[in-house]
């Protein structure tokens, strides 16, 4: 197998043999806060739940301004959390309605549940995550003049540091359009960890028929010989496991990941962007910040993040 590295335009298909474990997913978990962006990404996500054959969860989370008492500061009144609680429950089964009727195929139609509670976004997400196996969380991006959002920027952060599932965050700029093309940005130095986030990524590809796209921002001078090495077995190890025909791979030359991501959201005709956001100490975050979080507070098409080991 020959790996062009130096030619940002070469893709090479991956031959397959075997052994990625087939899942099916069959549930998915869309958190909303009723806003505008949250409502975008419930039918973006009705409709990949079309193309998936999965069932939806809608999410809603009340949090409680104060749980324990504090010097100078009031308990929330139970009276008003039950308020808070009825008229998201009033929400939840409009968005529900609105999902199901505005669906006027003959294709299959999602099974829509939805459940409330008060908490955290993060123990609410996760906890019905594991408590309905659901497979895939979905939550839109946030409106940074809306001061009452519960899905502010730092709360979509939050998720992405603490999901236990994939989590795809859709951009009020998304369309949803048949899936087609994923690209996944790898850097090669997680091999292992890669691996069964692609294998995983499968799973999701394999239902929509799309081409999955790994792909490397580099700079020339990164192109030493131990990582052309690192590459080629990672590569090969894909081939030799991975149980789908449709992998391919693109190097992009570009000084700076963000930039070359862009470039490829922008120029690569990728419907979805996937990427592992890996835990950063605190110095690292501070100097470099996470690329997951940088991509996300921008991109104009999903973005899947997968929590990495």
């Amino acid at each position: 197998m020959t790996i062009n590295t130096r030619n940002s335009d070469y893709h090479h298909s991956l031959s397959t043999k075997a052994r990625a474990t087939l899942h099916i997913m069959k549930k998915l978990l869309i958190a909303t806060d009723f806003s505008a962006n949250a409502k975008h990404a419930a039918e973006y996500g009705y409709l990949l739940a079309k193309q998936l054959k999965a069932g939806i969860f809608l999410c809603n989370t009340i949090t409680i301004p104060a749980e324990v008492p504090m010097a100078g500061i009031a308990l929330w009144p139970q009276g008003e959390s039950d308020v808070l609680l009825d008229d998201s429950t009033k929400e939840l089964k409009r968005l529900k309605a609105h999902l199901e009727q505005t669906d006027h195929t003959d294709a299959f139609r999602p099974p829509v549940d939805y459940l409330n509670e008060t908490g955290t976004v993060r123990g609410m997400v996760n906890d019905a995550t594991f408590n309905q196996k659901v497979d895939l969380i979905i939550a839109g991006t946030h409106d940074t003049d809306r001061l009452s959002t519960l899905l502010l920027g730092n709360h979509i952060h939050d998720l992405i540091e603490t999901c236990i599932k994939p989590l795809l965050i859709i951009p009020n700029t998304a369309k949803f359009i048949p899936i087609k093309k994923i690209a996944f940005a790898t850097d090669f130095e997680n091999p292992d960890d890669d691996l069964g986030q692609i294998y995983e990524l499968i799973n999701f590809a394999r239902p929509l028929d799309a081409e999955i796209l790994l792909t490397h921002v580099y700079k020339e001078n990164d192109h030493t010989q131990k990582f052309e090495k690192n590459m080629k077995d990672f590569l090969i190890d894909i081939s030799n496991k991975a149980n789908y025909p449709q992998i391919y791979y693109r190097m992009i030359p570009h000084d700076k990941t963000d930039s070359g991501l862009d470039w490829l959201c922008e120029h690569g005709q990728v419907d979805i962007l996937a990427m592992v956001h890996r835990p950063h100490d605190f110095l690292d975050s501070i100097l470099k910040g996470s690329h997951t979080k940088k991509m996300a507070n921008h991109i104009t098409i999903p973005l899947l993040v997968f929590p990495g080991k």
